[in-house]
C-alpha cells in the first residue's frame, strides 16, 4: 500500500466543496476551517469557475491539505489536478474512465467514483478505482435533478458486499441525520452543505468526526 492509499485507508470525513452554496462564498477561507476541524479530505468541486481561476484556486486548497496532513482531491478534472499537485481525482459517472484518468495523473495518484447502485460499485472495484462513493443518500441541493436519491438501503448493500476498498456514503448528511448512516454500515462520510453552508465550519466538522469515531473502523477497508 502506498503512502496516499494508507491514509486513505485511515480517512473518515471528506469535504467537497461548493462556493456557490458556502456561508461565506470563499472555498479557501471554508477549506482552511473544516481541515483544522478534523477534515481528512478535500475535495475541489466548483463548477462556476474558469479553468484559470480552478486551478489558482486547486493550488491554494493544495497548500492547506499540506499544511494539515490532509489528501486534496480535485472533482472531475485529473488535468487540474496534475498541475495544481493534487492527491488524485474524483469522478462520476459521465465523467472519464479510471484508467484514462490515471494516464494523465501517472501512478500512485487515488482516484474516486461516484456510484449510485451494486452494478456501478462492482465495475468501479474492477477498474480499478481507489475508494467509491456511495449516494445520495438523502436528497441534496448540489445535485438536483441530476441522480435520484439511494437511501440508506445502498450503504447497507455496499457495507455488506465484502468490496475491498474505503467508500464514503455522501448526499444531505449532516449532524441530525448522521448517525442513521453509520448505523448503517458506513464508516467514512463526504459531506458538502453540511459543512460549508454552515456559520462555523470548524466547529460543524469536528463535532461530525467526533460522531464517527465512536464507529471505528474495523479493518484497513
Amino acid at each position: 500500500m502506498n503512502d496516499l492509499k494508507d491514509q486513505l485507508s485511515r480517512a473518515c470525513l471528506y469535504l467537497v466543496t461548493d462556493q456557490e452554496l458556502s456561508e461565506n462564498h470563499d472555498t479557501v477561507k471554508t477549506a482552511e476551517e473544516a481541515l483544522k476541524g478534523g477534515v481528512d479530505i478535500v475535495q475541489l468541486r466548483e463548477y462556476s469557475l474558469t479553468d484559470s481561476e480552478l486551478l489558482t484556486l486547486a493550488r491554494k486548497v493544495r497548500e492547506l491539505t499540506k499544511a494539515h496532513n490532509a489528501l486534496f482531491i480535485v472533482n472531475n478534472r485529473p488535468d487540474i489536478a496534475l498541475l495544481s499537485d493534487a492527491d488524485g481525482v474524483h469522478l462520476g459517472q459521465d465523467d472519464l474512465p479510471v484508467a484514462d484518468a490515471r494516464k494523465i495523473l501517472g501512478g500512485g495518484k487515488l482516484v474516486g467514483v461516484s456510484t449510485h447502485g451494486m452494478d456501478q460499485a462492482k465495475k468501479a472495484v474492477a477498474d480499478g478505482a481507489d475508494y467509491i462513493g456511495v449516494g445520495p443518500v438523502y436528497p441534496t441541493q448540489t445535485k438536483k435533478n441530476v441522480v435520484p436519491t439511494v437511501t440508506l438501503d445502498y450503504v447497507k448493500q455496499v457495507s455488506a458486499s465484502g468490496l475491498e476498498l474505503p467508500f464514503f456514503a455522501i448526499g444531505g448528511i449532516k449532524l441530525h441525520n448522521l448517525e442513521k448512516v453509520l448505523k448503517a454500515g458506513a464508516r467514512r462520510v463526504a459531506v458538502v452543505t453540511g459543512i460549508v453552508k454552515t456559520l462555523n465550519p470548524q466547529k460543524v466538522a469536528r463535532e461530525l468526526k467526533e460522531i464517527i469515531q465512536k464507529y471505528p473502523l474495523s479493518s484497513s477497508f
